[in-house]
C-alpha cells in the first residue's frame, strides 16, 4: 500500500533496535521512495545514522523541512537526549488581579478542555500530597489515551500520606517521593506503590529518578493546596531546572483573605520568551519559556 510513496515524519527514523526495531528497515520494506525528514536526531546513537541508511537504500531524503516547527514538536525529547534530564514544565492558575488560585478555570479538565489535553503532552504530572482529594483527579479525560504517570510529593510530616481509591487501584502509576520523617498510611504500601525516601527532597534528585524511568517529560502542576511543592519551584528556577511555564488566567477578581506565595520568587524579576496566548472557555491560557 506505501510502495513508492512520500513518508514525512517530524524526526529522523532511528536505525537501531531499542524498544522497537528500526524505523528505516519498517521504510524500507514498505518500499518508500521518498522520506521527508522535519529535523535530525540529536541522540548520537541515531544522529544522521538514520538519514545515511535510507539514502544508502536508494531512497531520496529531504532534511530540515518546517525544522523550528518540529523542534517544538519534539522539544521535551530533545532536551533529555542533550542534558540527560526530563523537560520540566510548571502550570499554575491566577485571577484578574494576580493571585494564585487553588482551581482550575470552568471545563478544563473536561474532555476536549486545555487541562486535560496538557495532561497528554506529558509523561509525569508532579503534584503535592496536600492537595490529594476527591475533587483533585489529576487525569485527563481524552479518549483512549494512556495515563501520565503520577509523583506525588509529601514534605509535610503533620499530614501522613493517605492515598483515595482513585489512585491506589492504578498503583502501577504512581510514584510517592517523601521526606524521611514523612509517615507513609501501611496500606499504601501494600497497594505496591512506589515509594522513594529522600534525606533531602530536591527537583534535581526527583528528576534523576524520573530520567531512570525512562521518562522525557513532566508537568508540575500548583494545584490545590501547594505547599509541599514551593521549595521544588524555587529550585527549579534558580538552577534552570523549569523550561516552560503554562499560565491560566481566570476571569475573576480574588478578594479572598489567604494569599498563595512563592515569595522567593516574586523578589525576582523572570523573562519569558516565545509567549504564546490561547483562549480555553471563558480563560486565557498564556504558555512561555524561561
Amino acid at each position: 500500500m506505501a510502495e513508492n510513496a512520500t513518508a514525512y515524519v517530524s524526526l529522523e527514523p532511528c536505525n537501531h533496535y531499542g524498544r522497537t526495531p528500526p524505523c528505516t528497515e519498517a521504510l524500507i520494506r514498505a518500499k518508500i521512495t521518498r522520506v521527508v525528514v522535519g529535523m535530525v536526531d540529536p541522540n548520537p546513537i541515531v544522529a544522521s545514522k538514520g538519514v545515511e541508511k535510507l539514502r544508502d537504500s536508494g531512497i531520496d531524503v529531504t532534511v530540515g523541512v518546517e525544522e523550528e516547527l518540529c523542534k517544538k514538536l519534539n522539544e521535551a525529547y530533545i532536551h533529555r537526549m542533550l542534558t540527560g534530564k526530563p523537560f520540566v514544565a510548571l502550570r499554575y492558575s491566577l485571577s484578574v488581579n494576580g493571585r494564585l488560585s487553588y482551581q482550575l478555570g470552568e471545563g478544563a479538565k473536561e474532555s476536549g478542555g486545555y487541562y486535560s489535553q496538557l495532561l497528554q503532552e506529558y509523561d509525569g504530572i508532579i503534584y503535592s500530597s496536600t492537595s490529594i482529594s476527591e475533587k483533585f483527579v489529576p487525569t485527563s479525560q481524552e479518549a483512549h489515551l494512556k495515563q501520565t504517570l503520577q509523583i506525588i510529593i509529601a514534605r509535610s510530616p503533620n499530614s501522613p500520606v493517605q492515598l483515595p481509591d482513585f489512585i491506589t487501584d492504578s498503583a502501577s502509576q504512581v510514584i510517592i517521593f517523601a521526606d524521611k520523617d514523612i509517615v507513609i498510611d501501611p496500606e499504601v504500601s501494600q497497594q505496591g506503590i512506589e515509594t522513594v525516601i529522600l534525606g533531602n527532597l530536591r527537583l534535581d534528585a526527583i528528576l534523576d529518578h524520573c530520567a531512570r524511568r525512562g521518562l522525557c517529560s513532566v508537568l508540575i502542576d500548583l494545584q490545590g493546596n501547594f505547599g509541599d511543592l514551593k521549595e521544588l519551584v524555587e529550585e527549579g528556577v534558580d538552577s534552570g531546572l523549569l523550561q516552560k511555564v503554562v499560565m491560566e488566567i481566570l476571569p475573576f477578581w480574588d478578594e479572598g483573605k489567604e494569599t498563595l506565595t512563592l515569595k522567593k520568587l516574586e523578589k525576582r524579576v523572570l523573562r519569558l520568551e516565545k509567549l504564546h496566548p490561547k483562549t480555553s472557555g471563558q480563560n486565557v491560557v498564556v504558555c512561555g519559556y524561561f
